[in-house]
């Protein structure tokens, strides 16, 4: 049997699908699983040992696919684009039944209907096509490393320390660099600031600030899957809603998460079966969410939802999860 997985984007969409995967091959082993996804993703699966293929889409794919000669298909971003793709293939097809109408109402209207179900168990729930049950494992998310993934971070290796996410594909998930320095202020241990070539003023404006902590900016330094390193080893992950968000989870490492102008009911959290995650958001206005994915600035120009958030609650979690951490 050959099954195609097709997730197009982005780095925590991709990863959430980690356990469709683990489980279709634990379910029936002799599967060949490909998986179809955007080049810039490649290197969130190459590693997958439950991935037989990795196709990257281009405007020809669907050649390449045709010649696979499928048994089935489970779309899981089901867009424009990946129903034209199926179309063409002719393959009994599941897709993801997407919420679009119920997060309108949300964000729109203040009237939620959406289902109190993680993503993760939706995915799974997309395989009524395949001649075989898929039940959940509980085993959480998964995300494969290689020790040259390391390599660039072996020197972090030697003391604990905090990573923290600067960034995110949206500034209304980004924790404001004031609310950063602030909390960064009142805590000890190193910390180690994680993201993009984007990130970078951002990241060099917190360690400017904070001149006499041990502050390694890594911001645009690593790949993503050295990131994923680097959080590996890290003894908890400070947060938005964000991709590294959800590579944390799939490697066990505590998190705090601040919330934006995204919620938690979209059904996006940290996936993990030992819920080692500390979400914190502010639930006291009205225009929260604003969007189901994010803006480059807030629309009512307050930007309240991070703004208001109590750094002390901050500041207490990451104390206790990291003093939990030490303590296993």
């Amino acid at each position: 049997m050959k099954i195609l997985i097709i997730r197009l984007s982005s780095i925590g969409d991709i990863v959430l699908t980690s356990p469709v995967l683990r489980c279709i091959k634990k379910a029936q082993p002799n599967t060949q699983i490909h998986y179809l996804t955007k080049p810039a993703f490649v290197s969130l699966l190459k590693n997958n040992s439950y991935i037989d293929k990795i196709h990257e889409y281009h405007t020809n794919i669907t050649t390449e696919l045709i010649q696979e000669n499928f048994d089935y298909i489970i779309d899981l971003q089901n867009n424009f684009r990946t129903l034209k793709i199926t179309k063409k293939l002719h393959v009994p097809t599941s897709r993801l039944q997407k919420l679009n109408f119920k997060k309108w109402l949300l964000v729109h209207m203040k009237i939620n209907r959406l289902p109190h179900i993680h993503i993760v168990d939706r995915y799974l729930a997309c395989t009524d096509k395949l001649p075989f049950i898929l039940t959940n494992d509980g085993k959480g998310l998964d995300f494969f490393l290689t020790e040259e993934d390391f390599v660039p971070i072996d020197y972090l290796l030697s003391e604990p320390f905090i990573a923290i996410a600067m960034g995110s594909q949206h500034e209304t998930k980004q924790i404001p660099i004031e609310k950063l320095i602030d909390i960064c202020r009142q805590i000890s241990p190193k910390i180690v600031l994680l993201g993009g070539k984007n990130d970078d003023n951002k990241a060099e404006m917190l360690r400017k600030n904070l001149p006499a902590q041990q502050i390694d900016n890594l911001c645009g330094k690593l790949t993503i899957n050295q990131s994923a390193a680097c959080i590996s080893k890290a003894r908890l992950l400070l947060t938005g809603d964000t991709g590294l968000m959800h590579i944390a989870a799939a490697l066990h490492t505590p998190i705090v998460s601040v919330w934006g102008n995204t919620v938690p009911i979209f059904g996006m959290y940290p996936y993990m079966p030992d819920k080692l995650y500390d979400i914190i958001e502010n639930n006291n206005l009205k225009c929260r969410p604003c969007s189901k994915l994010g803006f480059k600035h807030c629309p009512q120009k307050h930007f309240k939802c991070m703004n208001d958030i109590d750094n002390n609650l901050i500041i207490k979690a990451i104390n206790e999860r990291f003093d939990q951490h030490r303590s296993l």
